[in-house]
């Protein structure tokens, strides 16, 4: 992952798309990309995006600078986890946020598989 797409993903609200029974895209606040460039989201509300997770481990990110319109799609296979440092983060960061009343449940971690160009540009689709 290039350090457009980093500096896109840490700047920007993302859009978590999933589908099993029901297709699900919701956005999402508590989120960050790992050094080793992997995709965390904090689970405060993700009921049907988890669940759809779980059915089937399969997870599409989107994300775009407005001002710029430079934007990529991640797809990618996810993995739920509900303890660790990452869960452990984002449980200080709803606290925070929420003053104490919602906390973080897990976490969603994303192993990037493909990213592709949503900038509309010659390059949009584009494969990285």
């Amino acid at each position: 992952m290039n350090e457009n797409v980093i500096k896109v993903l840490k700047e920007n609200m993302w859009y978590l798309a999933t589908c099993s029974d029901e297709p699900n895209a919701v956005p999402v606040g508590f989120k960050d990309v790992t050094e080793d460039g992997k995709l965390t989201v904090g689970d405060v509300f993700l009921k049907t995006t988890l669940n759809n997770v779980l059915a089937n481990g399969r997870v599409a990110v989107s994300a775009c600078n407005m001002k710029t319109m430079e934007g990529y799609q991640i797809k990618g296979s996810a993995q739920y986890v509900t303890e660790g440092p990452v869960v452990d983060k984002y449980k200080k960061m709803a606290a925070d946020l929420f003053k104490g009343a919602l906390t973080a449940k897990g976490a969603l971690i994303i192993t990037p598989e493909r990213i592709i160009v949503t900038t509309p540009n010659k390059d949009n689709n584009k494969e990285l």
